[in-house]
């Protein structure tokens, strides 16, 4: 069966379903990760207390509280990347027996679908969460650069290098925690992807409903609003420090 054969299995809601289910969660990634401006997302203001958070670093003795708030950064990338895992190993197994999924549907829907749809809706919730899985596992790497950077960074703000290895800290910060976010956004919507098995019109309102909440955290938040609060004052510190 060649490819426009397997499309062909799909109706046009199911093709409008799957594009808008990519649609936004590419388009809601794009308008966080670049959002700033007068409206920034949550991940955009936390980028300036990450750059702060580095600064001050500069000159606490000892660290201990540093190394603490990291290891708990990247115990997080290490949690959601063994979960991840065990969501694809249970998409996989069931890639291997789908007749208990057909014979449930078909009792459900008296409609007897092609075991290629079956599979191609799990293959596609499957990427979601390989997805989020490649995110996550980057991000503890990153999380671990920084902590290396953090380790060369001098107690002495007036030692030469010691701003600048400070700004790299966060700059790799802020990378780590941009592909951790990623990693998130791809499970949301992978949750949505798997309103596909449900039909075509589930997808949609799964897809619209995700895309909404994610929508919502980033820009109507209460978190959003704490963050803003303190922004002039960081800004200000960014600007002297000239991160």
């Amino acid at each position: 069966m060649d490819l426009m054969d397997r499309l062909s299995l799909f109706s046009t809601l199911d093709q409008v379903a799957v594009a808008l289910l990519l649609l936004g969660w590419q388009g809601m990634g794009f308008w966080i990760e670049n959002s700033g401006g007068r409206h920034p997302s949550v991940s955009w203001l936390m980028a300036d207390y990450r750059r702060a958070w580095m600064q001050t670093m500069l000159d606490r003795d000892p660290r201990i509280f540093d190394s603490q708030i990291l290891a708990m950064l990247r115990q997080g990338t290490t949690f959601f990347a063994s979960a991840t895992m065990i969501a694809m190993g249970g998409c996989m197994a069931l890639l291997g027996n789908t007749d208990k999924l057909i014979t449930l549907a078909d009792d459900l829907t008296f409609d007897r679908t092609p075991e290629i749809v079956w599979e191609i809706k799990i293959i596609l919730l499957l990427g979601f969460l390989a997805s989020a899985f490649f995110k996550f596992v980057w991000s503890n790497r990153l999380f671990a650069y920084c902590a290396v950077v953090m380790g060369t960074v001098p107690n002495d703000r007036d030692a030469p290098g010691g701003a600048r290895r400070a700004a790299q800290a966060g700059e790799l910060n802020i990378t780590a925690a941009r592909s951790f976010n990623r990693g998130l956004r791809a499970i949301y919507f992978a949750l949505a992807a798997a309103a596909w098995l449900i039909g075509a019109e589930a997808l949609i309102v799964g897809s619209v409903i995700v895309t909404v909440i994610v929508g919502r955290r980033e820009f109507a938040s209460q978190s959003r609003r704490i963050l803003l609060s303190n922004m002039p004052e960081l800004s200000e510190d960014a600007r002297r420090t000239g991160t």
